[in-house]
């Protein structure tokens, strides 16, 4: 069934490392990091510069939707004020945007 195999002269490949075979992978990380890790970096820092900037007066907008006026700022939290006399304490992470003066006067 399965006839005689005879070797065709060539000398076999050497055993040493195939940088070729490794070039795709290479090429699949360099991708990964310009399309993937670096903007997101990029967004973490901007998005710590603009809680670090935050300022009382700001009108801010958080993960969850509400969007208020900061009233009172600590290292770790705002308490921002949702309507007349309404306050709420966050963590300064739920900030996602600061929001352009006179935003809330339009809702």
């Amino acid at each position: 069934m399965i006839g005689t195999a005879y070797a065709n002269g060539q000398a076999a490949a050497p055993a040493g490392f195939d940088f070729i075979s490794l070039l795709p992978m290479v090429v699949i990380f360099v991708l990964f990091y310009f399309m993937l890790i670096r903007p997101q970096q990029k967004k973490m820092k901007e998005h710590q510069n603009m809680l670090a900037n935050l300022q009382k007066g700001d009108e801010v907008s958080t993960n969850g939707g509400l969007v208020g006026k900061v009233v009172k700022l600590s290292d770790q939290y705002v308490v921002i004020e949702v309507a007349d006399k309404v306050e709420m304490t966050l963590q300064r992470p739920a900030i996602t945007a600061v929001l352009p003066k006179g935003t809330l006067k339009n809702i």
